[in-house]
């Protein structure tokens, strides 16, 4: 059809229920007034970004009061079909507590950017960028009492987020400082502990719409709204820390552990979950896949977007293991293939999709301001 702006309204009302993520509702909606009108801006608070305040009833005696904040993990990157001097891309997080105001963040860590180069633009037009939108991540704020470190964050493994049907309502499920699994629904306005702890939990993430919780021993447990727990794999026993991860539609668990021999070094294991078996079956080769472990959230990417790193790798935040493995703080990159762990600095493609900010981030601004100052004249 040679007029975008007369497709059916059936056609565009079936593209838009297809769209995954709130920056493809976004561009859909600036297309043009007919695909405007085709979609609302969801209602959701998910898609939002506002949430009211959480209260403490039912995981704390004292009477305190959350803020839920989430932010945008975010690959930038200038079109393939621009010119390819410009092939790095730039991971990002991006942090949107309060209205009219963004903050840039490490992607794996809650650290912002501070220094920021005096050239780098106070507006980015995503529009003329090539935008994946890799994940979510949600952080629960102490609002008042700070017990547990100066930025206020609940003492609370991970934080994920679940839209009800209804839009309006949500529900969250993490991992309380005691190690069980503690679920929040907006509803009923308070928190229930859920008691079913054989092993103190490990990771818990959103998959296929819903909750997962996998616990130091390898047992995953599927986590229901009701508060059921459902066996989904039994216990594998290896290594320490785990991580859940989603890539291309499969679940994968991260074995993350120690190993002494001329020193200490971390090593990692990848495995597939087999739901059918209840088993987790260990993948050798993660091909072009790239998994990023943080703080409050896990993604994955191709490395064929990434462009300057090479697939089959691990990224994992700096925690006390990878600290004392690199004998120095920062981003660990594991090579799934030599088992070897090292900085992010010492590997130049992949180091440059975290900082400095690609030239190009000023460069096409300049160029979409220059070609409005044309258009003016």
């Amino acid at each position: 059809m040679a007029e975008w702006s007369q497709m059916p309204e059936d056609l565009l009302e079936f593209i838009a229920r297809r769209l995954d993520t709130q920056f493809d509702v976004l561009r859909f909606r600036s297309v043009c007034s007919s695909w405007r009108s085709s979609v609302a801006p969801s209602p959701s608070p998910s898609r939002r970004g506002q949430f009211p305040i959480l209260p403490s009833d039912g995981i704390s005696d004292a009477a305190r009061e959350f803020r839920l904040s989430r932010r945008t993990i975010f690959l930038l990157g200038v079109p393939r079909s621009r010119d390819e001097t410009f092939a790095c891309g730039w991971l990002v997080k991006v942090k949107e507590d309060v209205p009219r105001s963004t903050n840039l963040l490490n992607p794996l860590s809650r650290c912002p950017f501070t220094s920021l180069p005096e050239d780098f633009p106070r507006v980015l037009d995503l529009m003329n960028l090539r935008v994946l939108e890799l994940g979510h991540e949600y952080v629960l704020q102490d609002m008042g009492y700070r017990p547990f470190g100066n930025d206020g964050h609940l003492h609370m493994k991970k934080v994920v987020f679940l839209c009800l049907d209804s839009g309006n309502d949500f529900a969250l499920l993490t991992i309380h400082v005691s190690g069980q699994l503690a679920m929040f629904k907006s509803g009923e306005k308070r928190w229930s502990i859920i008691q079913d702890m054989p092993s103190p939990y490990d990771d818990v993430i959103l998959f296929k719409g819903e909750f997962y919780a996998v616990d130091g021993t390898g047992r995953t447990v599927v986590v229901g709204l009701d508060l059921g727990v459902t066996l989904i794999a039994q216990s594998n026993w290896g290594g320490g820390k785990k991580f859940l991860v989603e890539s291309v539609g499969e679940l994968l668990l991260v074995n993350m552990y120690l190993r002494f021999r001329r020193e200490r070094t971390v090593r990692f294991k990848v495995y597939k979950l087999d739901r059918e078996k209840k088993e987790w079956n260990e993948v050798k080769d993660l091909g072009d896949r790239v998994l990023f472990l943080g703080d409050d959230c896990t993604f994955s990417a191709s490395a064929a977007d990434l462009r300057t790193c090479k697939g089959n790798r691990i990224f994992i935040a700096d925690n006390r293991e990878v600290e004392r493995a690199l004998r120095s703080p920062g981003i660990g990159v594991y090579d799934m293939k030599s088992g070897i762990i090292g900085p992010l600095e010492d590997d130049e493609g992949c180091s440059r999709l975290f900082w400095p900010p690609p030239d190009w981030i000023a460069s096409r601004t300049s160029e979409v301001q220059n070609q409005l100052e044309t258009l003016v004249v």
